[in-house]
């Protein structure tokens, strides 16, 4: 996934190929951001309440956005952000975390305008067009400063999907099999091999070449994959350790032909989101790092948790994930081993294990959700926002009444789309919400069924 999505030489995000959009009508998918500024406004007023329950902090804000595709959704927050004063002057910088150059272009035009790019020690940076504020693109968080007494509010839309998976199927006892495992470099034989357990064991589903096709595919229809899955003959490194790292995994292991799916990567990213709000905890160092003697590692516990962190994305509210790697073409399901590098890839999000991450990375913080995007718009006032911008509409004149009918037809079903659980119709059941917050007793954030804090 990593290799197709974001590989400098061919990736789906990062290689730029003339006159052609992931996104939009034209592209191959569209997000909520998209298809209503609404969704954006109510992202920054989700911000905004957050930041006036912890306190209403007058410096030290920092807004991370992981993977912000066109910046479309970065843009609506700041808009909405610079109408409360007093939080838009406590911003110190806003970190966009971007792979891709030609994306990061794509923002920076958006949302600085013609303001010149710098290049600095951790990537580029670029005043904001909202308000006198910095914008700073990191190639990846671990670029990012975590600073303890900073305040920092990461929102990750979209974002841990696109992450790579390793994928699983428990298959019964054989009595020819745990002589060696496999590695990156070839077969390994095991050193005075134990005797083979009689128990269930975890193989490796790994990408391998197809066979050749015997036949040409019909006009108009896809070439057949280029790869297909395989199941690993003997276990491979991952295989020994991932599927044992949760009960939630063990439980399946008895089920012959049981597949699971996890993300190591998202676990990572989504420890890193708790650490940054709440302090490293004294049980486990960062999993972000791969360093031995990284910054990370030796971050004590923040003696004041701040901050805040809002992951939308889909997948299952708490089963593991199974058999979801997908390719999206054109708006359309397709294989993901097909046309590498011009097909997006993605996979269902395991909720249950980000959670689990964030809260065994720091002692410092609490989760909330995930609830169904619906349900979270919902109680975010979307459709009040909605009959807000429409009565807006009535206000101002220069179009026909027709006209302003059908554009506040627009805004209506445009918020109708992300909050309608009907499969095929809208976003709002398959799409979920969940939050990463500072300990405080289990007080509900804004939008998980608490209100605007004080």
């Amino acid at each position: 996934m990593r290799q197709c999505l974001t590989s400098p030489e061919g990736g789906y995000y990062t290689h730029q190929r003339e006159g052609r959009d992931q996104f939009g009508q034209k592209g191959d998918f569209i997000t909520s951001p998209e298809i209503s500024q609404i969704f954006g406004e109510l992202l920054g007023i989700w911000l905004v309440a957050e930041w006036m329950g912890q306190g209403r902090m007058n410096h030290g804000v920092e807004i991370i956005e992981m993977g912000p595709g066109r910046g479309t959704l970065m843009d609506d927050m700041l808009r909405t952000i610079s109408r409360f004063k007093d939080l838009a002057s406590s911003v110190e910088n806003v970190f966009l975390v971007e792979a891709s150059p030609s994306l990061r272009n794509a923002q920076k035009q958006l949302l600085c305008g013609e303001k010149p790019l710098e290049e600095t020690e951790i990537g580029f940076q670029c005043m904001s067009k909202h308000f006198d504020l910095p914008i700073t693109w990191c190639e990846d968080l671990r670029f990012v400063p975590n600073t303890l007494s900073k305040t920092p509010f990461i929102v990750a839309h979209e974002f841990f999907d696109a992450l790579p998976i390793h994928a699983f199927q428990s298959v019964p006892p054989s009595p020819s099999t745990a002589q060696t495992i496999t590695t990156p470099t070839g077969p390994i034989s095991l050193n005075n091999p134990k005797s083979q357990p009689q128990s269930h064991q975890w193989r490796e589903l790994l990408v391998n070449s197809a066979s050749p096709p015997t036949t040409s595919p019909p006009p108009g229809k896809d070439p057949p994959p280029e790869f297909e899955l395989t199941l690993s003959k003997s276990s491979t490194p991952p295989s020994l350790l991932l599927p044992t790292l949760s009960p939630r995994y063990r439980a399946l292991l008895s089920t012959s032909g049981a597949t699971i799916e996890i993300s190591s990567e998202s676990q990572s990213y989504a420890a890193d989101f708790a650490q940054r709000i709440g302090g490293s905890s004294s049980k486990s160092p960062s999993p972000t790092s791969s360093q031995p003697d990284s910054p990370l590692d030796k971050q004590p516990i923040k003696p004041h948790p701040s901050g805040a962190a809002l992951i939308l994305d889909y997948g299952p509210q708490s089963t593991v994930p199974t058999s979801t790697l997908r390719g999206i073409r054109s708006h359309a399901l397709c294989s993901p081993f097909i046309f590498p590098g011009l097909v997006d890839l993605s996979a269902d999000v395991d909720f249950t294990s980000l959670a689990d991450a964030a809260l065994g990375a720091s002692e410092g913080v609490e989760v909330h959700g995930p609830v169904e995007q619906g349900d979270w718009l919902l109680q975010m006032g979307a459709r009040e926002r909605a009959e807000m911008i429409c009565k807006e509409l009535d206000r101002t004149g220069g179009d026909e009444g027709a006209t302003k009918e059908m554009a506040k037809k627009r805004i209506r079903g445009s918020v109708e789309r992300l909050m309608s659980k009907v499969p095929g119709k809208g976003m709002g059941g398959m799409y979920k919400v969940l939050a990463i917050v500072p300990e405080r007793g289990g007080r509900r954030p804004m939008g998980f069924g608490g209100g605007l804090g004080a």
